[in-house]
């Protein structure tokens, strides 16, 4: 009877690690906003601020927010898959905008194309480059991949 209950433990550590990183990050940004950083800034770091600066983080955002689900849905399991649908999604918006439809923004800017592109590299670099490696929470660890790394043949 003990073997057809699943182990509590088994993975709970890592989702409930992961969803901790994810929501704070997510925080972050939403304090970002809130509390509106860019006022501080003057000259033309205000305007890039105010121009780019969302265009990075929110694709940063929704590419961790697809983090917290890719275990339930296979087909975003890569970080590849997920890169480009968020990629799609932040272009669409500003495709949207060029039609004059306002939808998280006014103003249709091409420069917005490549900020969407860095926020994406950038959560995929800060996923598989530095959480990979520094958070044990991040990727889950399979008993079999640690078996096999300490039976290797001589």
């Amino acid at each position: 009877m003990n073997r057809l209950r699943p182990n509590k433990d088994s993975g709970n550590t890592t989702t409930r690690g992961r969803t901790v990183v994810v929501v704070s990050i997510l925080l972050m940004i939403a304090f970002i906003h809130i509390f509106r950083i860019g006022t501080y800034f003057q000259g033309k770091l205000f305007t890039l601020y105010y121009s780019y600066f969302s265009d990075i983080v929110v694709p940063f955002g929704m590419y961790f927010l697809l983090c917290l689900i890719n275990e339930r849905f296979r087909l975003i399991k890569n970080w590849y898959v997920k890169a480009i649908l968020v990629f799609g999604i932040a272009s669409s918006t500003e495709v949207l905008q060029a039609f004059g439809v306002p939808l998280l923004g006014r103003t249709y800017d091409p420069f917005d194309f490549i900020m969407f592109g860095a926020g994406v590299l950038l959560a995929v670099f800060v996923d598989r480059f530095l959480f990979d490696r520094f958070l044990s929470c991040w990727s889950p660890k399979t008993e079999d991949s640690s078996v096999a790394i300490q039976q290797k043949p001589l």
